[in-house]
């Protein structure tokens, strides 16, 4: 059996991170007492209102083809939240309804890069885009977003790797893994940089409603930056909604044109009872989404606290989303047997640093998708294995 060449660039080192988890999930189904903190899967439950929309949907018999763009209805109401979101003014023919934010990441470097395209993207970043864009035959060039200086963008970096073959700038905010919210100093020289340039920002704003310690920028919203921002967002994470698979994206009128076509012989449609639920989850009433948003900070407070107080741990603070980035360097053991022995012996699952880039390495994420008793109880496991074993 043959097959494409294009095969080989959906894996790397990003995509084969998920190994202590696969184990921390099986060894749960066999009744193992197993924290979990290395997926970042909310443990919060959709909210009513948004189920019972699904199930109305259902009920109404609303299983069949969508707008190939998305349901109007739906797409008025994300302009309208992106408008919140971010500052930037758009229309329902400015949106594009897909099955989740990965999705949409994917279908947009399909878009805007060719192959032998380089894109800036900085460094820690999500473990499947070195898959994603590689898919699309673009190369990454990494930016460093260094420990020191709390996994924010220094914009010199950025400037010092454009080239004549760069094509877009990607950036994260919140950040996954880092935690880190973007400034608006920092969102400021990338748009400076990308006018210059003439460049694309495709911008993954998943976590936008959950930023807590600073407020979030978009691109976007900046002036001038119209013409040349994509943004993509979804519901999975500030709504609970991953199973959902909705998500969409935000850009200038060619692009979502062409983006149109991709969809059409990709995905199609999204379910339109789906749509129903996207619609009340954006519309209807937020109570229970303020509540995970508090909640999430709370954690991260709680967690950068207790492992804080460790000679042999240093603790990023979380300035938004749902994780935090533990060093373990000061401990005197390499991130990868950390992370091994901390699940051997104490049953704690986490995400190792260096699959996200080099800049993580001697790190772990931690995910806070439990409750507070339980990341307590986790910390706790922490401390005791870091104690037996440091140094």
């Amino acid at each position: 059996m043959r097959f494409a060449g294009r095969v080989d660039r959906l894996g790397g080192k990003g995509a084969e991170a998920w190994g202590i988890h696969f184990r921390g999930v099986d060894a749960r189904r066999r009744g193992e007492d197993v924290i979990l903190l290395s997926i970042g899967d909310p443990d919060f439950e959709t909210a009513p209102n948004i189920v019972a929309a699904a199930r109305h949907g259902l009920e109404q018999g609303h299983t069949h083809y969508a707008d190939i763009q998305g349901e109007p209805r739906l797409r008025q109401a994300i302009a309208g939240y992106h408008g919140r979101l971010t500052g930037q003014r758009v229309g329902p023919d400015d949106v594009m309804v897909i099955s989740g934010a990965q999705c949409g990441m994917f279908a947009a470097a399909q878009v805007l890069l060719d192959g032998g395209a380089e894109v800036l993207l900085p460094s820690p970043r999500y473990v499947t885009y070195e898959a994603l864009f590689g898919a699309a035959g673009a190369t990454i060039v990494d930016v460093p977003l260094r420990p020191e200086r709390g996994f924010h963008l220094d914009p010199a970096d950025l400037a010092a790797r454009v080239t004549p073959a760069t094509r877009g700038i990607v950036l994260t905010t919140p950040n996954n893994p880092t935690g880190a919210v973007m400034t608006r100093s920092e969102m400021e020289a990338v748009a400076e940089l990308a006018g210059r340039h003439d460049l694309w920002v495709l911008t993954d704003e998943v976590y936008a409603g959950l930023a807590h310690e600073r407020p979030h920028v978009s691109l976007a919203g900046l002036p001038g930056m119209a013409s040349r921002a994509i943004t993509v967002c979804s519901l999975s994470k500030s709504h609970a909604m991953t199973g959902f698979r909705i998500g969409w994206v935000v850009g200038p009128p060619a692009f979502i044109r062409h983006l149109r076509r991709l969809v059409l012989c990709m995905l199609y449609s999204s379910p339109p009872f789906i749509q129903d639920a996207a619609i009340e989850a954006i519309a209807g009433a937020q109570e229970h989404q303020r509540h995970m948003a508090a909640a999430y900070k709370a954690r991260g407070q709680l967690v950068h606290r207790l492992l804080g107080q460790s000679p042999h741990l240093a603790c990023h603070r979380p300035e938004g989303g749902m994780f935090l980035m533990l060093d373990v360097r000061p401990s005197g053991i390499e991130a990868y047997r950390f992370a091994e022995a901390l699940f051997a012996e104490e049953r704690v699952a986490t995400l190792v640093g260096d699959a996200f880039g080099p800049e993580a390495a001697g790190h772990l994420r931690l995910s806070m998708v439990s409750d507070l008793p339980e990341l307590e109880e986790a910390c706790q496991r922490i401390l005791r294995f870091v104690a037996r074993h440091a140094g």
